[in-house]
């Protein structure tokens, strides 16, 4: 069973790719997939369908262990902020086996000031006729 170690947390989870559920959110079995369901905030903004850069993420081993990178992927990336050689979107970069993966220090601010995720559909509703 693949495993990821999300960084600098230093929490690893293994998942079974025939068991686990599907998040909805990214691709299935990406590094944002495999989070979700193993309680790993990762901030994902447009809910993981590959229109923003916050689910960035750095690949700091195993890079031969994760599908390759699909040109919708790269042209979103190049607007991430700290982009890397070895930079990936969660949502997009989908795990075949062991990584190792690195949390940005501006995302890993921002959840750590109890700032959940932005997808817009955990958003409150706001009461109709107030703005």
């Amino acid at each position: 069973m693949p495993k990821i170690t999300f960084l600098p947390e230093n929490v690893t989870v293994e998942f079974d790719p025939e068991t686990m559920p599907y998040s909805e959110h990214g691709l299935q079995h990406s590094v944002l997939d495999v989070a979700l369901n193993n309680g790993i905030k990762l901030e994902h903004a447009c809910g993981g369908v590959c229109a923003c850069t916050t689910c960035h993420v750095k690949i700091v081993e195993g890079m031969a262990n994760v599908e390759e990178m699909e040109d919708d992927e790269a042209d979103r990336l190049d607007q991430a902020a700290d982009l890397a050689l070895n930079s990936r979107l969660g949502c997009q970069c989908v795990v075949k086996g062991d990584i190792v993966v690195e949390i940005p220090s501006w995302n890993r601010n921002y959840v750590s000031e109890g700032g959940g995720s932005m997808n817009l559909g955990d958003a409150i509703p706001v009461p109709a006729g107030k703005p």
